[in-house]
């Protein structure tokens, strides 16, 4: 599939702001299965100083100064990308969950010990021993690890009830998990806890859905907006896989992912300091369109 992203992001201000910093992770990931040939930002006001560079996970990140008095800011990515089936093992052939679980444990560096950075607490996801409990509901005695996975993501979804206005950004894990309500970044947050509560990496994914599905298929939760799911680490051999608890469905060619890390704090499209404003309103549109190849 070949995709057309416009992603509006305004800042208004309630006073006029002398100085900003901020950084924007808006650029997608170029992936096995993913290519982004053409992408451009365009900030208003034009920045004073602006550079890119990647961060600890590789994700791109373009960093911007605006000196001089304005009340707004408009900041808008446009993106040319190229997504591709991505090939899925059969669940049940894959791996005993312990088995991931113990060589993320080993003494000496391998890829497995770089997972297991995603099976520590980060910023916004503290596991619950609650959490641990539901987890091990599905990661029963040698069950291969994507069939558990799989199980777990669905029953999230069954259990969990897709809500706008339950839940906000800051709104902590721990709340999120007692509501059994919230949006996408809540829903891939539980799920991520409860990995990790069982010693399983997992990290946060951000991207978008198509907006408009194909004929026939139904409009995914969050195809309108910045969407949030997760991956697990499922192996030396098979790597990271996706998971989507929003929708109960394995990522595809639906799927553009744009940034990973811990959890949303890594991942936060734009983020800064301003010198002068006061309250600040945040307006963000996204615009998915999608054709074949």
């Amino acid at each position: 599939m070949r995709y057309r992203v416009h992603h509006q992001t305004l800042c208004r201000y309630d006073s006029p702001v002398s100085v900003c910093h901020y950084h924007a992770k808006l650029t997608p990931r170029r992936l096995p299965n993913q290519e982004c040939p053409w992408h451009e930002i365009t900030i208003r006001p034009e920045p004073l100083h602006r550079h890119k560079r990647h961060d600890a996970y590789g994700n791109a990140m373009t960093y911007f100064e605006i000196e001089g008095s304005h009340d707004e800011l408009e900041v808008v990515s446009h993106c040319l990308i190229h997504v591709h089936e991505n090939p899925t093992p059969d669940p049940r052939s894959t791996p005993a969950w312990e088995s991931v679980r113990d060589i993320c444990l080993a003494s000496h560096w391998s890829t497995a010990t770089a997972a297991a950075e995603f099976v520590c607490d980060s910023p916004l996801i503290r596991p619950l021993p609650e959490m641990r409990d539901y987890a091990r509901k599905s990661f029963t005695p040698s069950r291969p690890i994507l069939d558990a996975a799989l199980d777990l993501n669905h029953r999230i979804f069954r259990d969990f009830t897709f809500d706008p206005t339950a839940t906000n950004v800051a709104t902590p894990i721990a709340e999120s998990w007692k509501k059994k309500r919230g949006v996408c970044q809540d829903y891939a947050q539980v799920m991520i806890a409860c990995l990790r509560g069982i010693g399983l990496p997992a990290r946060y994914v951000s991207g978008y859905l198509e907006t408009l599905p194909p004929p026939g298929q139904q409009k995914l939760i969050g195809a309108d907006a910045s969407h949030a799911w997760l991956a697990i680490w499922c192996g030396e051999e098979l790597g990271w896989m996706d998971l989507d608890p929003t929708n109960d469905l394995m990522p595809s060619t639906r799927h553009i992912t744009l940034a990973w890390g811990r959890d949303f704090s890594d991942v936060s499209p734009l983020r800064g300091v301003t010198l002068g404003a006061g309250n600040q309103q945040i307006i963000v549109a996204v615009d998915v369109n999608g054709d074949s190849d």
